[in-house]
C-alpha cells in the first residue's frame, strides 16, 4: 500500500483481502434478494444480514458508524438513503434499495442494490423499475469509466452524460450530496467520487485504486432533508429514488469489480471491457 495526496493504493494482496469483504456484502445481498417479499419487515431483513455476517465472521460496518443502529440501511420509494430497519412492513410494488456493508479481518466492503417488489399498481410498478434499471445501468457507465478513462472525475462524467441522454420527460435527477468513496482499511476514505460532471477532473485514476460508485437517483427533483432520527433521508417532493452501488478496484492488469460474484463480466462485457481477476 501506498499513499499520494490522501488517497490509499494498494497492492494487490491487499485487494484480495478486500474482494474477500466484497464478497461477504454479495453473500448478504443474495440472501436478502431471497428472502424480500411483500409482508416481510425491514428489521427482518436486517436479522438476515446479520445472520450472513455472522456465518462469515465477520461485522456490519454499518453498526455503530456515528451511531447507527442496524446491520444494514433499507431506504423505501421516497427515502433516498440511510432508511432505519425496523418494523415497516414492506408492501406491494415498494421501491427497496438495499445498502449493506461488511468488515472482514479490517478490510471493509460495501454495495447496494435495488429491487421493486411484484404486486401494486402495475403503472406504477412499471415507473420505478424503470428507475432502478436507469440507476444500474449509471453505475455500469461509471466503473466503464474507471476502467477506460484517466481521472475520477471522469467517472461522474460518464454518469452524468448517460443521465442527459435519457429523454427530458423520462430523465431522473442526480442527487449531488451524497457520493461514491474510496474504501479499504475503513468504510469512507479518499477520493470523494461523484456522480456528476464538474469541471475539476479529481485524482488520476492510478492501480491500486479501489472506489465505490453509488449513483443515487430521483424520479422528482433531487432536494431531501434527513428526518429527526438524524440518519433517515427523504425527497422533499415525495418522489422516488434509487441507489445502486459497487466496489471495484483497480490494478496493474486492469479493473475487478470486487463486490460481484463475476467480478463484473456479465455487463461489463457490453463496453467491451473484461475485467481482470487477480
Amino acid at each position: 500500500m501506498r499513499r499520494e495526496a490522501g488517497i490509499k493504493y494498494w497492492n494487490n494482496t491487499e485487494i484480495l483481502a478486500i474482494r474477500r469483504a466484497a464478497l461477504v456484502v454479495a453473500d448478504i445481498h443474495q440472501a436478502l434478494r431471497e428472502a424480500i417479499r411483500p409482508g416481510i419487515t425491514t428489521g427482518e431483513l436486517d436479522d438476515i444480514a446479520r445472520e450472513v455476517l455472522a456465518a462469515h465472521g465477520a461485522k456490519s460496518n454499518f453498526y455503530g458508524y456515528y451511531g447507527y443502529p442496524r446491520q444494514t440501511c433499507i431506504s423505501i420509494n421516497d427515502t433516498v438513503v440511510h432508511g432505519i430497519p425496523g418494523e415497516e412492513v414492506l408492501q406491494p410494488g415498494d421501491l427497496v434499495s438495499l445498502d449493506c456493508g461488511a468488515v472482514l479481518s479490517g478490510w471493509h466492503g460495501d454495495a447496494c442494490f435495488t429491487t421493486v417488489l411484484p404486486g401494486g399498481d402495475p403503472a406504477v410498478r412499471q415507473v420505478r423499475s424503470q428507475l432502478s434499471a436507469v440507476t444500474e445501468e449509471a453505475l455500469w457507465y461509471g466503473i466503464a469509466a474507471m476502467a477506460q478513462e484517466k481521472y475520477v472525475g471522469d467517472i461522474g462524467r460518464a454518469i452524468d452524460d448517460y443521465v442527459m441522454d435519457i429523454p427530458p420527460a423520462e430523465r431522473p435527477d442526480i442527487v449531488e450530496n451524497f457520493t461514491g468513496h474510496g474504501i479499504g482499511t475503513a468504510m469512507h476514505m479518499e477520493p470523494t467520487v461523484l456522480n456528476y460532471r464538474t469541471r475539476g477532473r479529481g485524482a488520476r485514476l492510478r492501480p491500486g485504486m479501489v472506489l465505490c460508485i453509488e449513483p443515487i437517483f430521483t424520479a422528482g427533483k433531487q432536494a431531501n432533508y434527513t428526518l429527526s432520527d438524524e440518519w433517515t433521508v427523504k425527497t422533499q417532493d415525495g418522489s422516488d429514488a434509487c441507489h445502486w452501488e459497487h466496489e471495484v478496484a483497480l490494478h496493474e492488469g486492469g479493473i475487478w469489480v470486487l463486490s460481484a460474484p463475476d467480478g463484473g463480466a456479465a455487463e461489463l462485457a457490453r463496453f467491451g471491457i473484461t475485467p481482470v481477476p487477480l
